[in-house]
């Protein structure tokens, strides 16, 4: 059996040596072409060298073709006394409709970090959602010459998570839809005979149902020994069939699908009730799988999930059912993450894509690790966090963090100069023009994202990524501003135009942060487990928002009093908002003050392990646009190319 040991500054070397001998030369282009164009002119590392390159074994890797691989969690077993790398955040600036990059930001520093200073590096990023892939927003591969390649492979269906999500989570619907509809339509003896009878007549408890029992505080295991009232308690859910939690997910932008009617079949008696569809990374399978360490734990979250209440507004969860060891076997390949790589050949993990919004919009902790053990002391992990930096920077922090136990080294915080001209208000097509007192105006939104950061005692590094009509003037007066609200460096990139190189000077700027001394004494949480769950929200609304305080609406003050009656009271929170604003008023700009922050309703997310409160109306189905980005997608039949991906 081939084995990766030796000293460990062998190891760092032979990761150095072998991304920087395997790395790929750009040749850049003037215009630059288009992201796929870009992308199909490359030819990819095979996968199987990359991780020979970078100290995984054969044995630690699943083929899917030639460009993607799953990689076994035994990587972090084996290197389990290897120090962990340097641990980045990547975040941006509150997002505006202009796009600020961050994405491509992530890639264009993992290859300046690996194949132009030699360090060994990895980036860990969401597999996306094909809903935007085909509607607005287009693909995350990045863009440019900073990109994951195969984009096509990246951007569509990766290696099958998002469907394994999708039918897990669907399984589950269905499990909870006939389990009503067998109680509704059964007498308590019957109910129980059928539930404890299996295909080959014989009486017994499934392992699912041991598992109920033991919740119930019923210590038998053979369903003769069960009282009649155990019977009872033991086969009926009881689930109020106004309080069903879980709707049915499919990874489509389809707005006609947000509200539906189901059980409208002739055979089902007219057991028919209102329900919707999310779209599948908006599912909490989602997010558990990001927050899991390893497929136990997988399958202990699936089982906490709640999905329902009962008539006595108890949880009904997922392991009620019967169904998450199923799902679990569902979701068993998701577990390991997806191995590919950036135009220049570093590595990348690609894994999990959880919403931003409802969920915690982060890769997976799992990547992360392994990513971390790889690269060793002198590495660097690049891991992106969803939208700005109140939403996925704050959450990477206080949630995922707080999971995971690891300790994160600095925060890259993305940022364009026209970004902060749209903050000051204005348009568009006059963020093209000079404008210092616009990007002064506009600048509190940046300064305001560098004082949330170092809340949680990390050095900053702004990244901008230039544009050819910013001046000299602007780029001066951003680099002040970044400087007077404390970043470590802000650094102008062209990554886009010029790949690896063009953010040559940013990834230096972020070794010399991630070595330096930490600000404030280093990492901390925003609030301890301690804290009540509306103190918790309150702290992210005045400390992170800038808010003057909440409004707790009757219904949420209720939720978050059964919440804390019912033992989740020391979960993090998920703060559940627009991204367009700090606030919860996408109408606020830049860093908006004074405001008080409404909190319309709150919902669980136990497998997950979080509360999320919702601020707004947050679409977790989004609808497709008058002209969407498939009208520009197809195959070429004479080469089998994809054409028009974005």
């Amino acid at each position: 059996q081939r084995r990766v040991h030796g000293t460990l500054s062998e190891c760092l070397f032979f990761f150095a040596f072998g991304a920087m001998q395997g790395s790929q030369k750009l040749s850049p282009k003037t215009p630059v072409p288009s992201d796929l164009e870009i992308a199909q002119s490359v030819t990819p590392m095979p996968v199987d060298e990359l991780a020979k390159n970078i100290g995984i074994l054969d044995e630690e890797l699943s083929m899917y073709g030639k460009t993607r691989a799953k990689v076994s969690l035994r990587v972090a077993e084996r290197l389990v006394d290897r120090p962990d790398g340097h641990y980045v955040v990547v975040t941006g600036v509150t997002p505006t409709s202009l796009g600020e990059g961050k994405s491509t930001t992530t890639m264009g520093m993992a290859q300046a970090l690996g194949a132009h200073l030699g360090h060994p590096t990895f980036a860990c990023i969401r597999q996306p959602s094909q809903g935007p892939t085909f509607g607005i927003k287009g693909g995350a591969a990045g863009g440019g010459y900073a990109q994951c390649v195969p984009m096509e492979e990246f951007n569509l269906h990766g290696t099958g998570d998002i469907h394994a999500i999708g039918a897990a989570h669907n399984l589950l619907a269905a499990a909870l839809d006939a389990r009503c509809f067998h109680e509704a339509t059964q007498p308590d003896e019957a109910l129980f005979r059928r539930l404890v009878t299996d295909s080959s007549g014989k009486k017994n408890f499934a392992p699912p149902m041991l598992r109920r029992l033991e919740r119930l505080g019923i210590n038998k295991t053979e369903p003769s020994e069960l009282t009649a009232e155990e019977r009872v308690r033991f086969a009926r859910l009881n689930v109020d069939p106004e309080a069903v939690l879980w709707r049915r997910v499919v990874d489509v932008n389809d707005r006609f699908l947000r509200g539906v009617t189901v059980g409208e079949g002739p055979a089902e008696k007219g057991f028919s009730r209102r329900t919707g569809f999310d779209i599948t990374v908006a599912s909490e399978c989602m997010a558990v799988l990001a927050l899991a360490r390893d497929l136990g734990d997988l399958r202990e979250r699936l089982g906490r999930m709640v999905v329902a209440l009962d008539r006595d507004g108890n949880p009904v969860t997922a392991d009620d059912v019967g169904c998450a060891g199923a799902m679990a076997v569902l979701m068993r390949d998701c577990i390991e993450p997806t191995l590919m790589q950036t135009l220049e050949r570093t590595p990348v993990f690609v894994h999990a894509g959880p919403f931003a919004n409802i969920a915690q919009g982060n890769s997976s902790i799992v990547a992360d690790r392994l990513a971390l053990k790889l690269v060793g002391p002198d590495g660097f992990v690049l891991t992106e966090a969803g939208f700005g930096a109140d939403m996925g920077m704050e959450k990477f922090f206080n949630i995922k963090c707080r999971a995971s136990g690891l300790r994160p080294s600095a925060v890259v915080l993305v940022a364009t100069i026209r970004a902060l001209k749209s903050h000051a208000g204005l348009s568009p097509e006059d963020c093209k023009k000079p404008d210092v007192e616009a990007v002064v105006r506009g600048g509190v939104n940046l300064s305001r994202h560098i004082a949330n950061a170092r809340r949680f005692g990390m050095p900053v590094v702004v990244v901008v990524n230039r544009f050819q009509h910013d001046t000299p003037e602007e780029v001066e007066t951003v680099k002040g501003l970044a400087r007077d609200a404390g970043a470590a460096d802000c650094v102008m990139a062209t990554h886009w135009a010029e790949g690896g190189a063009g953010a040559a000077e940013a990834a230096a700027a972020l070794v010399k942060a991630c070595k330096g001394p930490a600000p404030d004494g280093g990492f901390r949480l925003l609030y301890p487990d301690s804290m009540s769950l509306r103190e918790k929200i309150e702290t992210i609304c005045r400390q992170i928002y800038g808010a003057e305080g909440i409004e707790l609406q009757p219904a949420a003050a209720e939720e978050l009093a059964r919440l804390e009656r019912q033992g989740y009271g020391r979960l993090p929170v998920c703060m559940a908002k627009t991204q367009y604003s700090l606030s919860h008023d996408p109408a606020l700009k830049g860093a908006p003050s004074g405001f008080t922050v409404p909190v319309r309703a709150v919902r669980l997310s136990a497998g997950a392990g979080f509360v999320y409160p919702l601020l707004g109306e947050i679409a977790t189905m989004p609808g497709l646009p008058t002209r969407p980005a498939y009208f520009h997608i197809d195959v070429d039949p004479a080469t089998n190319a994809i054409v028009g991906l974005s």
